[in-house]
């Protein structure tokens, strides 16, 4: 199949890039690079990914919808986003353009490249808030309350999808993605804890870790995430959570860490951070009904291969 993919250069778009290669799909590439990398493109280089197949535009910009008439996708996997809880929360107007005008110049340009279906990774980790107590595990159908204006966004944006894809005729899945983690995730940027943490301590650095530390969330490995976008492109319709129904909290991901590196450093802590949720875990059970999808690799295993990530 003929797949383009938003945000391809970046954490997670490069493993759903290498994933599609391996599956046998031709891959294109829309990347602006402003936090993507194209040295997250190697093994994609080396799997028959060319320099022509990487189109380094703003997915908001009319070259993006010029690079997809050209490219005419099948299948379109929308991952490119603004994705910063904090970030949304500082400058709602720049998590907006990001997150809606170019999901919506996105959709707009598939339609006219006769796409037959779009993937879009929303975020199960926001898009619900802050659940009551009898409401956990997270369900597709609980309801949405977004505390931020990234999840905000991304509820918004799933509602996008949802009827743009049934007014026009197209194939949709949205992907509710718990906090993903692995190698290549940037430890420098303001999400992923699990790369920030391993970072700060292989430095000998203190890890900060905002409010009491006992926040949870739902923590799935890379390549689980990049196998359920490909399983998307021909099953799964609606809304589906990705992640591994297991609550862990802040301080249980410091604990692992510092085990996993024989460490005794002591966490830091700041006052909590606007928009944050503080409980939240996900149910997968969609996900292996209509995906045929199950996570495979647990914290155990997810942690020490972005330790040797960091290391090189």
């Amino acid at each position: 199949m003929n797949v383009l993919v938003t945000g391809g250069a970046g954490f997670i778009g490069s493993h759903v890039v290498d994933a599609l290669l391996r599956a046998g799909h031709a891959v294109s590439v829309i990347d602006d690079l402003s936090t993507g990398l194209a040295e997250n493109l190697a093994a994609a280089w080396e799997s028959g990914l060319t320099d022509a197949d990487l189109h380094v535009v703003d997915i908001a910009s009319p070259e993006a919808a010029e690079v997809m008439g050209r490219v005419r996708p099948e299948a379109v996997l929308h991952l490119a986003a603004q994705p910063s809880v904090s970030v949304s929360m500082r400058d709602p107007r720049f998590d907006a353009h990001s997150n809606l005008t170019g999901l919506l110049n996105v959709l707009v340009a598939a339609r006219e490249a006769g796409t037959r279906k779009v993937v879009f990774a929303s975020s199960g980790g926001t898009i619900y808030g802050e659940p009551q107590a009898g409401d956990l595990p997270l369900r597709e159908d609980s309801p949405q309350a977004p505390r931020s204006f990234y999840g905000l966004s991304k509820k918004a944006g799933g509602e996008y999808v949802r009827l743009f894809a049934e007014e026009h005729g197209m194939a949709y899945a949205c992907l509710a993605l718990g906090n993903v983690y692995g190698p290549r995730q940037n430890p420098q940027g303001e999400a992923g804890v699990i790369a920030i943490f391993a970072a700060r301590l292989l430095e000998g650095r203190p890890c900060l870790v905002f409010g009491d530390g006992h926040n949870t969330r739902d923590y799935v490995y890379v390549d689980d995430v990049a196998d359920a976008f490909v399983r998307a492109l021909d099953r799964g319709t609606g809304l589906i959570n990705v992640g591994t129904g297991v609550e862990t909290s802040v301080l249980d991901i410091h604990a692992a860490l510092t085990k996993a590196l024989d460490s005794d450093a002591a966490p830091h802590h700041e006052p909590a951070l606007p928009g944050e949720v503080r409980r939240t875990y996900l149910s997968v059970d969609r996900a292996a009904r209509d995906l045929d999808w199950r996570p495979r690799v647990g914290l155990e295993d997810g942690i020490p291969r972005v330790i040797d990530a960091l290391r090189g």
